[in-house]
């Protein structure tokens, strides 16, 4: 469904700290993305919608929402079409695709377009094939 929140993450000047934090507050236990170069850890458990720590953005206090979306190019678009600003679009490998974004008003979020057979070499496969 379009717009659903399907993912949140907290953004963290210092992962573990926070990390710590948020397990002593809820008991969330975490996986790590295992993405090389990249700083983000899944909550595990459950956790509806799912959720993780990212130490990447420190920059960007505060939790960015992810709005689930059926096709991420023409959502990129409209988001710039209505005046917001959109990042091209990102793998999650084995998850899908993700763009960075930020409404009129300011805020920021994330749209999300679920798709198991994406890799990293899926991205570079289209950058290839547009240029």
């Amino acid at each position: 469904m379009q717009g659903k929140i399907v993912h949140f993450e907290l953004n963290a000047k210092d992962a573990a700290r926070a990390k710590r934090f948020y397990s002593g507050l809820f008991g969330w236990k975490y996986k790590d993305s295992e993405i090389p170069g990249v700083d983000n850890y899944f909550l595990i458990d459950g956790i509806e919608p799912g959720g993780a720590i990212n130490g990447m953005s420190p920059e960007k206090p505060g939790p960015v929402v992810y709005f689930d979306t059926d096709n991420i190019d023409e959502s990129i678009k409209k988001v710039r079409d209505l005046g917001g600003k959109a990042d091209e679009k990102l793998p999650i490998p084995f998850q899908g695709w993700f763009a960075g974004c930020t409404d009129t008003e300011g805020n920021t979020f994330s749209l999300f377009q679920n798709d198991p057979s994406v890799t990293m070499e899926t991205e570079q496969q289209q950058q290839s094939a547009r240029a």
